[in-house]
């Protein structure tokens, strides 16, 4: 007879709780967005994850157009993730919806593992710091993104949450960071903490050599091969993303104040639950340095420095999803502050009860503004780009060359070869990628036929062409500037 202890079961119950609750929230967001419009992606991207997941797996070609290989995938982890549900025949929405499920799932079972392991005095029946992480807007988002946000945020929660609890498995935490890289290359940040800690946490130079040479070992194994594919691929050590994001929207963001920028960043922070969690946070950094945590430690100077290359670089565009993945460290801090501030007045329970009203209801309609977003983001993403796409591939000869600035949704749907304007896939367009008169000049060498933009976007290109197609989005469901439209290259030049 096997006897299972009450420990056991009341761990199995919390997990299975934090699994319900976030079938829940991404139920929740496929079915706000089904009642808008349809289920889709919310972001174009994600179909470019889908088109080299779906090659290799069909074909064993790493490309986003079969016989070119090339490194214009952002997430070689996530894309190859993606590939099993091709083999499955679950692709591309329910195998890609259910990942999304189950990293969240882990995700809220990580946050709420990691309350319970800093917090001595909570021990409550239902796991509500877990289902404060699967129900925030920023992550039940991601879970149905079709993108690998949530599995970069899922292994920085899991080092940083190490690092903190003082866990010194060295070799193991050098694994993660390398495998992180895999899943996006800012993953390479995470040595910084965990060298960081090793170095300060150590009492001895001996012990001190020994965590970091573990570390160095650990992230080597991954990053080594991680540079051996990319370098195959394309010749640069990182994706072509690494450097065409950047150099898409340097002038733009650069020319910025440093006001417009930081309103920018701080919108995506506060506009979520975390409004509530705000003092926690100082008070949380405050005990930090005051109790010498280095480990803890390491995790704020990361915080800081991770959104600080960020803000030096991109804007928080697409609701801030390249600093999202930083966000559950912040929100921890958050939390442990504030309930370790709170429990100092567990005799005042009205202030208790306001907090967790306050919690309980910024989550909700937060939940519900990220639903309705979802479904706005979705809307517009099958109106622009796979309507478009599904119009090429009707009315356009398949041979016929595409000029293409959003390359998910067209190739994925479409065989025709492809010119990626963004640099993704010909990152030989990366040094001239806002220039449009060069870009013009390269369309032309090239032979481009169609030419498929925003025409917002490049006034210069498109002035004068003749248009074939204007995508439809109807105003009455969702305000747009700027339609994609499909322009004749070739007889304009």
């Amino acid at each position: 007879m096997v006897r299972v202890s009450t420990r056991s079961l009341m761990r199995l119950e919390y997990r299975l709780v934090i699994a319900v609750v976030s079938l829940f929230g991404v139920g929740f967001y496929l079915f706000f967005s089904a009642l808008v419009f349809r289920v889709g992606f919310p972001l174009d991207d994600s179909w470019i994850h889908l088109t080299y997941a779906r090659n290799f797996a069909e074909y064993g070609e790493w490309a986003f157009r079969l016989g070119e290989r090339s490194a214009g995938s952002t997430s070689p982890l996530w894309t190859f993730l993606l590939s099993l549900g091709f083999f499955l025949r679950l692709a591309p929405y329910v195998w890609t919806y259910f990942l999304g499920w189950v990293l969240l799932t882990l995700f809220g079972i990580q946050a709420e593992n990691a309350a319970r392991s800093f917090l001595s005095s909570y021990r409550p029946n239902l796991p509500w710091m877990g289902m404060f992480f699967v129900l925030e807007w920023h992550f039940t988002w991601s879970a149905v993104s079709g993108m690998e946000t949530l599995l970069h945020g899922l292994v920085l929660l899991t080092v940083l949450t190490a690092l903190m609890n003082g866990l010194r498995h060295y070799l193991r935490l050098g694994l993660l960071a390398g495998l992180s890289v895999w899943i996006r290359p800012d993953g390479l940040t995470l040595l910084g903490p965990i060298l960081f800690a090793a170095f300060l946490a150590e009492a001895t130079w001996s012990a001190r050599w020994q965590a970091i040479l573990k570390t160095l070992i650990g992230f080597g194994v991954f990053f080594f091969f991680y540079l051996l594919f990319n370098l195959a691929l394309s010749g640069n050590p990182f994706p072509n993303t690494f450097y065409a994001k950047q150099a898409e929207y340097e002038s733009f963001w650069l020319s910025k104040t440093l006001t417009e920028r930081f309103g920018n960043y701080l919108g995506v922070v506060v506009a979520s639950p975390f409004l509530a969690l705000i003092p926690g946070v100082f008070l949380w950094v405050w005990k930090v340095f005051k109790t010498r945590n280095w480990g803890a430690a390491a995790g704020v100077i990361w915080f800081f420095g991770y959104v600080a290359i960020y803000f030096m670089r991109l804007p928080a565009y697409q609701h801030g999803r390249y600093i999202i993945p930083a966000l559950p460290i912040l929100y921890l801090w958050g939390i442990l502050g504030t309930v370790e501030f709170i429990s100092s007045f567990k005799d005042n329970k009205r202030l208790i009860f306001l907090w967790y009203s306050a919690i309980v209801a910024l989550s909700l309609t937060f939940g519900f503004l990220g639903a309705r977003q979802n479904a706005s983001d979705v809307y517009w993403v099958e109106h622009e780009m796979v309507a478009t796409a599904k119009w090429v591939r009707q009315n356009l000869p398949p041979n016929a060359l595409l000029a293409v600035h959003d390359i998910g949704a067209l190739g994925y749907f479409v065989t025709n070869p492809l010119i990626d304007m963004a640099g993704l896939v010909n990152p030989e367009v990366v040094s001239f990628i806002r220039d449009e008169e060069q870009l013009a000049e390269y369309l032309t060498a090239n032979s481009a036929d169609y030419l498929i933009v925003f025409p917002g976007f490049y006034p210069k290109l498109t002035s004068g062409l003749q248009s074939v197609f204007i995508a439809k989005t109807d105003p009455a469901v969702l305000q747009v500037d700027d339609q994609m439209q499909v322009y004749r290259w070739s007889a304009g030049h």
